[in-house]
């Protein structure tokens, strides 16, 4: 393994916008959930006319679907994202719209056959209740309660389990009050496994609510015995968690 330095600034320095994980190959590893929910979303896509994919990030699940609808629209909120969406997807014919986080969505109602959305940031339900025509669905992978706690509390020290953010219950009862009928929900608990402090130092610039004051140098010590920990043990083991939630918009919610 190359030494503690080289590793940290090469991981300081490459491009963390978009959610192509391939820069990790080979350094890290995550379980996915069992469901498959890009197969999903390549299922549904191609079988209805009008779809929303919210917080798409740099739109790498649509781009990777072979057939979408006549009338195909994303959002994405950051802006790095929003311009690597646009690029990749614009040549498709896909609307890429910015929609900052808390914005209502500036869709007209009933103007969407499927919405979906992969980690979406916060679920407006409302807005999502909204936009879907009767009938339509809801399709999205969430993230779930406590995801990646292990690497989060190596930085930060220990975190409370009571009242956790993202709960798939809590999720399922707003949906519900926002006019959406639950029809399938399910949690998965997947191993993730870190094999140099380079991808830890990349994903925590990535995902950068996970430790919200993150920078290499704030967290030199830390980030040393974390490098020390893996060069001994040979990985670090975390967890994710993901919730799969498929709803669908019934006619009395307006």
């Amino acid at each position: 393994m190359r030494g503690f330095e080289e590793l940290i600034a090469e991981a300081g320095s490459v491009d963390v916008s978009g959610w192509d994980f391939g820069w990790l190959e080979g350094r890290a590893t995550e379980e996915r959930p069992p469901w498959g929910y890009s197969g999903m979303v390549a299922g549904r896509l191609p079988e209805v006319g009008a779809a929303l994919d919210l917080d798409t990030g740099g739109g790498e699940i649509v781009a990777g679907v072979a057939e979408l609808p006549r009338r195909m629209v994303v959002t994405e909120g950051w802006r790095p994202n929003f311009e690597r969406a646009r690029r990749l997807l614009e040549p498709r014919g896909v609307e890429v719209v910015h929609v900052a986080p808390g914005d209502g969505l500036p869709f007209e109602d009933g103007a969407f056959d499927l919405v979906t959305s992969r980690h979406p940031v916060e679920p407006a339900w409302g807005e999502i209740s909204r936009v879907l025509r009767d009938g339509g669905s809801y399709l999205g992978q969430h993230v779930g309660p406590a995801s990646a706690y292990e690497l989060i509390e190596f930085f930060v020290g220990p975190l409370s389990r009571e009242n956790l953010d993202r709960d798939p219950e809590r999720e399922a009862a707003a949906a519900r009050e926002a006019g959406l009928e639950i029809g399938t929900l399910r949690t998965a608990r997947c191993r993730m496994e870190f094999f140099d402090v380079g991808a830890v130092v990349y994903i925590l610039r990535k995902c950068v609510w996970w430790v919200p004051d993150f920078s290499v140098e704030r967290y030199s010590e830390r980030l040393r015995e974390l490098d020390a920990l893996i060069r001994e043990q040979g990985v670090f083991v975390a967890h994710s968690t993901r919730t799969l939630i498929e709803a669908t918009a019934v006619s009395s919610r307006r």
